[in-house]
């Protein structure tokens, strides 16, 4: 039984990606990750916090060796749900929100929008990986600690899928990566866009090769394409990729991180040590292994 989320609750993150991660809860579209854009995180969901951990995180030199998990029994009908120790039976599903330092305690009431806390810079995510909120759905009655079983989730707003060359200008940089210009988004602030397959049926999502698989948006069955490359096979929504590499003006790098976007919609591409400038121009493409 999967979980939807609505334009609402969407339209309130410039970003959000169903795949682009390594971690297994994120497998098969069970784990989204939000994208606020500030130092705070609002909250994606309405209900009662019942509790909140420290969790060891991998150590990274860039992050701290720990993370934080909220659990949130979720009041689907706005009424309010019974206060316990643990997360109440009553709720028909319970968030499980990571990388946010909590500001908020057990029995606390939420709403969509309120802040949960700030970002933590977590070793769960690469170091060209942006600070976002990690959101999945359990059963009251599940394992709601464990790293990976939780519900799939879908999106209802819809993800324009975009026409992209490969060729761009770098508009932004960091040490691992950096960000073009195009594909240009068509309604910035207006609907989530996201750089699509050739045919121009179907949004992208994931890390392109450089993570395990990705996801076809709008479902697909069979091969998919990209910049005249096939890239891997979708079974509905998930894409399983296939052995590719990425060049940024024939030079090799990671890979292209993709994701949708409400107000940009620009090719990132993975390549920690580059030496490319804001202004370059860049010429991507894919090959076969």
């Amino acid at each position: 039984m999967a979980v939807t989320l609505p334009d609402e609750v969407l339209s309130r993150y410039p970003r959000f990606s169903l795949y682009n991660s390594p971690y297994p809860a994120h497998d098969r579209g069970c784990a989204i990750d939000l994208y606020p854009g500030g130092e705070e995180a609002p909250s994606p969901v309405a209900g009662e916090v019942c509790e909140t951990r420290t969790v060891r995180a991998p150590p990274k030199p860039y992050a701290p060796e720990h993370d934080h998990l909220i659990l949130i029994a979720l009041d689907e009908s706005r009424s309010s749900v019974r206060r316990t120790a643990l997360c109440s039976e009553d709720a028909e599903r319970v968030a499980r929100v990571l990388h946010v330092d909590p500001a908020v305690e057990p029995g606390d009431r939420v709403e969509i929008g309120d802040p949960l806390g700030s970002m933590v810079r977590a070793g769960f995510f690469a170091p060209w990986v942006d600070d976002h909120v990690h959101l999945g759905f359990r059963p009251p009655d599940s394992n709601l600690h464990r790293a990976s079983g939780s519900l799939p989730i879908e999106i209802e707003s819809p993800v324009e899928p975009l026409a992209w060359d490969g060729v761009g200008e770098i508009r932004a940089v960091g040490e691992t990566f950096v960000v073009l210009d195009s594909p240009a988004h068509p309604a910035p602030g207006e609907r989530f866009a996201a750089i699509g397959d050739d045919s121009g049926e179907t949004a992208l999502d994931g890390g392109l090769p450089h993570y395990d698989g990705g996801g076809a948006l709008a479902g697909a069955s069979g091969p998919i394409e990209l910049l005249g490359e096939r890239i891997g096979d979708a079974d509905g929504r998930d894409l399983e990729w296939d052995p590719v590499e990425v060049f940024a003006n024939d030079e090799p790098i990671t890979g292209i991180s993709l994701f949708a976007g409400r107000t940009t919609a620009g090719a990132k591409l993975v390549h920690p040590g580059h030496g490319f400038s804001i202004g370059d121009r860049i010429e991507v493409r894919i090959e076969r292994r």
